[in-house]
């Protein structure tokens, strides 16, 4: 029996943000227009908008070093449930990175480990799942995020530390088991 093919995706926007500090607040402003009225509860909407702020503070610094004359790529699809927003900078490198190293609060407060690091890890335990690749000379991270969906839960299996700092009365608003 031949499977039944799903609706195409659809590209809900796609655009450029300059690289230089303040331009992730561009970016998570126009990812939120882009996917307002698509099935993201306010709560889950706040844990994209962090993790796309993150992502293209990445790029911005780490990938263009903020040269504001290399703009971060950010394309936004719907593809059935799936909402994807893929940020691309230009600071690929050849061959794999590698895993990063897992922050560790402990180490980090006793100097063995940098305090910064965070930033992946973040990510990671916003959006119901993350991708990081290079293709050719194009870094590219994309987050995936379910409409109607339960929040992703953090590493340790429980709600991630994130939800402790929704708005107080944001938890009834949104549904107990959706922070």
């Amino acid at each position: 029996m031949t499977p039944i093919a799903g609706p195409a995706p659809e590209r809900l926007a796609w655009f450029e943000v300059p690289s230089e500090p303040g331009s992730e607040r561009l970016a998570l402003r126009r990812v939120a227009e882009a996917v307002a009225g698509r099935g993201l509860s306010a709560s889950r909407l706040a844990r994209l908008e962090t993790a796309v702020a993150e992502a293209a503070m990445n790029a911005i610094e780490h990938g263009h070093h903020c040269r504001h004359e290399l703009p971060v790529d950010v394309e936004v699809i719907q593809s059935g449930k799936d909402i994807v927003v893929t940020i691309a900078d230009q600071g690929g490198r050849d061959g794999p990175a590698g895993p990063a190293e897992e922050p560790d609060l402990e180490r980090k407060l006793a100097g063995e480990q940098s305090p910064r690091g965070w930033g992946l890890f973040l990510i990671r335990n916003m959006v119901d799942a993350m991708e990081v690749t290079t293709e050719g000379g194009r870094h590219i991270v994309r987050l995936t995020m379910r409409a109607g969906a339960p929040a992703p839960t953090g590493a340790a299996g429980g709600a991630s530390a994130s939800a402790q700092i929704s708005a107080p009365g944001q938890e009834e608003a949104d549904g107990a088991g959706d922070v």
